[in-house]
C-alpha cells in the first residue's frame, strides 16, 4: 500500500481509499497493532544520525519478522517531515511487506505537518478496518526528532498540538515523543502529556529493538487490554 506521493501539499482521497484493502484482509483477518513512526529527516539529522535512524528501521524490521503473531498483527506506515513537505514515505503494511527506507535529511523540521499528516492517514487506516470488521488495537504514534518544529504556520503546529492530545484524553492513540541530542523538549511537551524520552546518544538501533518488543507484546494481548511494556534501556526521562 505504500504511495511515496501522498504529502501534507497532496493529499489522500479518503473517499477512494475506504474500501481498499479487501484482499489483504480476506488472507489476514488477525487483529492489527497500527503504528506510525514519526521521523525527522530534516538537514540537522545529516551525517551519523541519518545513518543511525536508517539502522534502526532495519533492526526494527528484523526483530519483528522473529515473531510470526506479531508479524501478521503489528501494521507498520512512515511519514517523514523533513524536505519540502511532510509525506507518507510507507503505507501500513505488516512487516513481511516493509521494506526499510534509506532516508536522506533535508529541509526545515515539518513536525506539525508530519503529525497531521499521521492522524489523517491513521484515521483512514481505522475507517478500512472497521469496513470490513477487522478488530484493532490502540495505535501507536512514535515521534522522533532531533529539533522543533520550524517553516510552517504557527496555527498548523497549534493544531496538531490540540489534536494529539485530544486522541491521548480520549484513548485513541499511544504517543510517543523522542528527542534525539539538541531536540527542544519544552516545545516537543506542548504536543503530549505523556512524559517525553530522550535518547541516549545515538542508541537507534536498541530504541527501535524496544518498539518492536513493545509492539510484539501488545499483539499477544487481547484488543483493549492493558499491556506492561519493556523497561526503556536506551533514554531517560
Amino acid at each position: 500500500m505504500a504511495n511515496p506521493s501522498w504529502s501534507a501539499s497532496n493529499p489522500f482521497d479518503f473517499g477512494e481509499q475506504l474500501l481498499a484493502g479487501g484482499v489483504e484482509f480476506a488472507d489476514n483477518p488477525e487483529p492489527r497493532c497500527p503504528c506510525v513512526l514519526l521521523l525527522d529527516n530534516s538537514k540537522s539529522m545529516r551525517g551519523e544520525r541519518i545513518q543511525a535512524l536508517n539502522d534502526g528501521l532495519i533492526a526494527y524490521r528484523d526483530e519483528l519478522l522473529k515473531d510470526p503473531l506479531a508479524s501478521q498483527r503489528v501494521e507498520t506506515a512512515i511519514v517523514t517531515f523533513g524536505g519540502k513537505a511532510a509525506q507518507v514515505i510507507q503505507d501500513f503494511v505488516t512487516v513481511d511487506a516493509f521494506p526499510p527506507p534509506l532516508l536522506q535529511a533535508d529541509g526545515l523540521t515539518l513536525m506539525g505537518e508530519g503529525i497531521n499528516l499521521a492522524l489523517d492517514l491513521l484515521e483512514m487506516r481505522k475507517a478500512q478496518y472497521k469496513a470490513h470488521g477487522v478488530a484493532y488495537y490502540r495505535p501507536w504514534l512514535f515521534l522522533i526528532t532531533d529539533g522543533e518544529p520550524q517553516g510552517e504556520p504557527p496555527e498548523v503546529v497549534q493544531r496538531a498540538a490540540e489534536r494529539v492530545r485530544t486522541e491521548e484524553a480520549a484513548k485513541r492513540v499511544v504517543f510517543f515523543a523522542v528527542g534525539v541530542q539538541g531536540a527542544n523538549m519544552k516545545k516537543l511537551a506542548q504536543f503530549t502529556t505523556r512524559r517525553l524520552l530522550k535518547l541516549k546518544g545515538l542508541r537507534f538501533v536498541d530504541m527501535f529493538v524496544w518498539l518492536s518488543r513493545s509492539t510484539q507484546q501488545v499483539a499477544h494481548s487481547n484488543p483493549g487490554d492493558q499491556v506492561a511494556l519493556p523497561p526503556v534501556n536506551w533514554g531517560t526521562k
